[in-house]
């Protein structure tokens, strides 16, 4: 299916979501071995899919590619406007759903749509184009506008440590944790992608505030006993500033990763 939502993207048959209240405690997964990487984070990818929609597939595999480059943090958000066309996307969520229409609203372009990558929490773009994306993260990074927090997320005797570097004075961001599946196999019944088995990567389950960043250098401590304890989920935070209510700029973030082997 053609997805346009303006001039060129889908107009969607969904009301927009109310954001409403999250938990403080993040549905993270027991990790067994894991790493976190000390390269600054390149960029921020937001992929908004969905098992529904026929243009996501070769979305999803960029953002495999992206994913596996240490100097990226490259998500997939499934969201649920396209549940109605005959499958219920099985990882999609009202949240991923909600933070997509929030970054429309702030920007004020209406631009929701599968597949779309948001880069930095900056910069929307297809998600299946590769040299936009691509363009996108390398423009930004020129331009001294990708992430600049230091960031850093480890688990360390059943302890999740967060840590986040010092900023400008005035700076205001709020500090996010998500519970991450690293690949997920999905064998599509109906729909769109009827009779197709498809992969995501680093797909989010849950993205939750757990404080405010000010501008100083701050730490967190989450213990992994009152964690929700799945296995082989990733952790991710994210530095996100905000405007109007609506999420803005991203201003660091990391993601543990799971060794392999």
């Amino acid at each position: 299916m053609n997805h346009p939502a303006t001039p060129s993207f889908v107009t969607l048959r969904a009301r927009l979501p109310t954001l409403g209240g999250l938990a403080l405690l993040a549905m993270l997964a027991s990790f067994g071995p894991a790493a976190a990487d000390d390269r600054p984070t390149l960029a921020v990818v937001e992929l908004f899919t969905s098992q529904g929609c026929s243009s996501s597939p070769p979305a999803d595999a960029l953002l495999a590619e992206l994913a596996a480059d240490t100097s990226l943090v490259a998500i997939s958000l499934p969201v649920t406007y396209w549940d109605y066309l005959g499958w219920t996307d099985t990882r999609a969520s009202q949240a991923n759903t909600s933070r997509q229409f929030s970054y429309a609203a702030r920007r004020g372009d209406r631009a929701v749509y599968t597949p779309q990558m948001v880069v930095n929490g900056r910069t929307p773009v297809v998600g299946s184009d590769a040299d936009a994306v691509r363009a996108a993260i390398a423009t930004q990074a020129d331009a001294g506008l990708g992430p600049r927090l230091s960031v850093e997320i480890r688990l360390a005797d059943d302890m999740f440590e967060v840590h986040v570097g010092e900023g400008p004075a005035g700076q205001r961001a709020t500090v996010w944790i998500g519970a991450v599946e690293p690949s997920v196999i999905v064998q599509v019944l109906r729909g769109e992608n009827g009779g197709r088995r498809l992969t995501y990567t680093n797909v989010v389950r849950v993205l939750q505030p757990i404080g405010v960043w000010r501008g100083e250098a701050m730490s967190f401590e989450l213990p992994a006993d009152k964690i929700d304890r799945r296995s082989g989920t990733s952790a991710v935070v994210i530095v996100q500033a905000e405007v109007d209510g609506h999420p803005g700029e991203i201003l660091g973030a990391a993601l543990l990763r799971p060794v392999e082997g």
